[in-house]
């Protein structure tokens, strides 16, 4: 791999030393790459590895998913990997991208861009661009606006990429006005940099964050929220987080995040329920057993949603939040709604903003086993999750009331997992299923035998398993008591 440009000795030494962790990184999968820019050279085109590929190989920690840029159009690039690649795609056809697999490695072949933007909704519109130059001019930022050619390992970086690289920063190619302004969503983008690669936004970054928020709402609810899921997904949510607080960001598309800064908690042991809830996100996070758990972070982050809007201060001046789990959990399905979360993930998400508050209690001893077995059956395959929001939920600084509520929890951990070696607490169900109601009622399909299986599954909670007569003596007894039979 030889240098672009160099013109000062410092920079070529800091070069040469990034350049060798990129070889070592690019070693690994130069056949491929290699082979595909001869025929892209053979067909009298470029070939350029670029954008986050560079830069994850200069950080060593280049993957399988590799892109490239060319000045080459999409249905030139087809002819060209046309019997070489082992699957071709073209769902970013639109775009200027074509898709290829060869050898494991995923490959995105994209043709030079200059775009430019919707003045409505700031969706990209491609128009093809003629240049390298040009392509790493529109980039986001300087550290994705690095490219390696093919197969010569030419290295370009017109806009200091590698410096911002070393420094840690993230800065833009042009002005950061030029660039938001071009594309609001990079500044969401920024902050979600700053999460991933725990760098730090540049100052003008910075600036033009604040200053250009209200252009975020020109963009779709489906690009922030993709952006949004890889912030809070990224190795260091806190960062970029209180980045997008700070700059008004959050405030365009999660104002509950915002307004915890308002709210002190009931206790005084945070700075306000924003602070608490920060390092809620950050424990939830120690508690993960591998990779990201969504679900469990974003019921961390907005388990205390409901705070400003049931907040009470008392007649001896405490600050109370009462029911805060319940506006929460409401609060919470409506913002991811208007996010356009799946429904199935807003729904857990949600179950568990409602439930956190549910363990606050058991150290009293007021919890019979009929407590624990609806606290299961209500948690369902939620109760893993549960278990971790609940213990990270415990940020008092009071040592020895921290330890007596882990001693708690310990407890009820303990007690679930005795209880469900007796009975089968993951299925808690009624004890005669529904064939079996409407044989010994006698009655067809239908509301009675719904009323009917509830019945049953409420003396399930409340007593446990029953053999197969005390069930059927039971759903006899109600039937009676309803006047369903004689």
């Amino acid at each position: 791999m030889s240098e672009a440009s160099a013109p000062h000795a410092a920079e070529r030494r800091e070069l040469t030393a990034a350049q060798r962790n990129a070889v070592a990184e690019l070693l690994r999968v130069s056949p491929v790459a290699d082979e595909l820019g001869r025929r892209f050279v053979r067909a009298g085109h470029e070939l350029h590895l670029v954008g986050g590929s560079v830069r994850d190989a200069l950080l060593g920690r280049l993957g399988d998913d590799l892109d490239f840029c060319t000045d080459a159009h999409p249905d030139e690039t087809l002819r060209i990997i046309k019997g070489w690649a082992e699957s071709i795609w073209e769902t970013g056809r639109e775009f200027g991208t074509i898709g290829a697999q060869r050898d494991g490695l995923r490959l995105e072949i994209t043709t030079f861009r200059a775009e430019s933007y919707d003045q409505v909704s700031r969706n990209p519109v491609v128009v093809y661009g003629t240049s390298l130059d040009e392509d790493l001019k529109r980039r986001d930022f300087t550290i994705n606006a690095m490219a390696v050619s093919l197969p010569d390992h030419v290295f370009t970086d017109p806009h200091g990429g590698l410096d911002d690289l070393s420094a840690k920063v993230i800065r833009t190619p042009s002005t950061p006005g030029e660039s938001f302004g071009d594309d609001p969503l990079r500044m969401l983008r920024a902050a979600r940099f700053a999460a991933q690669l725990r760098f730090a936004v540049h100052p003008d970054v910075h600036l033009a964050m604040t200053e250009m928020a209200a252009d975020l709402d020109r963009i779709t609810a489906e690009r922030i929220r993709d952006e949004f899921t890889k912030l809070l997904c990224g190795a260091d949510p806190i960062t970029g987080l209180r980045l997008l607080v700070d700059t008004g960001l959050a405030e365009r598309f999660l104002p509950e995040l915002t307004g915890l800064k308002l709210e002190i908690d009931e206790h005084a042991q945070h700075k306000d329920v924003y602070e608490h809830t920060l390092t809620v996100v950050e424990n939830a996070v120690s508690y993960e057993e591998e990779g990201c758990d969504f679900i469990l972070r974003m019921a961390a982050l907005l388990h205390d949603a409901g705070k400003p809007a049931t907040k009470a201060v008392g007649s001896d001046g405490r600050v109370s939040f009462h029911h805060h789990e319940v506006v929460g959990a409401r609060l919470t399905k409506a913002r991811m709604k208007a996010m356009r979360y799946p429904k199935e993930v807003t729904a857990k998400v949600t179950a568990l903003v409602a439930m956190h508050l549910r363990f606050y209690g058991y150290g009293r001893g007021e919890w019979t086993d009929s407590a624990v077995r609806r606290y299961v059956a209500d948690a369902g395959d939620l109760l893993p999750r549960l278990h971790k929001l609940t213990r990270s939920d415990c940020t008092t600084r009071n040592r020895r009331k921290a330890a007596q509520l882990a001693a708690d929890y310990d407890a009820l951990e303990d007690r679930i997992a005795r209880i469900a070696a007796e009975e089968d607490l993951a299925r808690v169900r009624p004890d005669l299923d529904g064939n079996a109601i409407m044989e010994l009622l006698g009655v067809p399909p239908g509301p009675v035998v719904g009323r009917a299986w509830k019945h049953l599954k409420e003396q399930r909670l409340e007593h446990g398993p029953l053999n197969r007569d005390a069930a059927e003596a039971e759903l006899l007894r109600w039937a009676r008591a309803e006047g369903l039979i004689g």
